[in-house]
């Protein structure tokens, strides 16, 4: 009766999980109406999006709060349980691999900055970094192929369905601006990703051809904290059982 009693316990909280971050995501969506805004409404709509952030920010520490607890249900059927137990690691692996878990270990800390502004310069030039985004793209690009198993930019974690693309005047990850210098941290072995994007003609010589400063360190341990953001699938679902693929 108890292990039952658990189990509806998990399947609560993981409701719970799934409603609250999407409510506030959608709250925070309507809330933004677009176009040019007047100087008289700046700060009600400031006011109004550090609202909207602290929300969120509750939305979060509220998931951590119900994934801990639910943590701690699994723990305590499945210390009785080998196959559950074996379940819970696989399910631990797979969140890895989609960047919902915080990780930690040996890796790079590469560190890309603009070219240091000379005397006598054109001030308002536009950021070497940001006029050639594409190559955090490509750098972020090699380092997976490398066998990278957790990557972040500028704290920003990279999963799938990340975005690295130029909105503007800044180059928005995961849909936040950001602006130089950009540190890419890099979970994996150290030697072997360092050689993959150092070598001959490689991504960081071509970095290093715009003047791009770059600073490559290798690291005992690095973390990388989990992606925060949301996924809702509109078009895809999963096969069910009696259900075959169309390919």
């Amino acid at each position: 009766m108890r292990k039952y009693t658990s189990l509806l316990a998990v399947g609560f909280l993981a409701l719970c999980l799934g409603l609250t971050i999407p409510m506030q995501m959608a709250s925070s969506k309507n809330s933004d109406q677009g176009g040019l805004v007047p100087v008289k409404q700046l700060a009600q709509y400031q006011s109004e999006m550090e609202r909207l952030q602290l929300e969120k920010d509750g939305a979060i520490e509220q998931l951590r709060n119900y994934e801990e607890r639910i943590a701690q249900i699994e723990k305590e059927n499945s210390e009785d349980d080998t196959i559950l137990a074996g379940l819970m690691e696989d399910l631990d692996r797979y969140k890895m691999l989609a960047g919902l878990l915080d990780v930690y270990g040996p890796g790079l800390m590469i560190t890309l900055d603009d070219p240091p502004v000379l005397p006598g310069a054109d001030y308002d030039k536009y950021s070497e970094i940001m006029t050639h985004f594409e190559l955090l793209l490509g750098l972020v690009n090699r380092l997976k192929e490398a066998g990278a198993e957790a990557i972040a930019v500028n704290g920003h974690r990279v999963v799938t369905l990340t975005e690295i693309v130029l909105a503007g005047d800044n180059v928005n990850v995961n849909s936040k601006p950001t602006a130089p210098p950009y540190k890419i941290t890099a979970i994996g072995d150290p030697d072997t990703l360092e050689s993959a994007i150092t070598i001959k003609y490689g991504i960081i010589s071509v970095i290093k051809d715009y003047s791009i400063q770059v600073n490559i360190e290798k690291k005992d341990e690095l973390v990388i904290n989990r992606y925060n953001g949301v996924t809702n699938f509109r078009f895809a679902q999963p096969v069910s059982a009696d259900r075959t693929s169309n390919g």
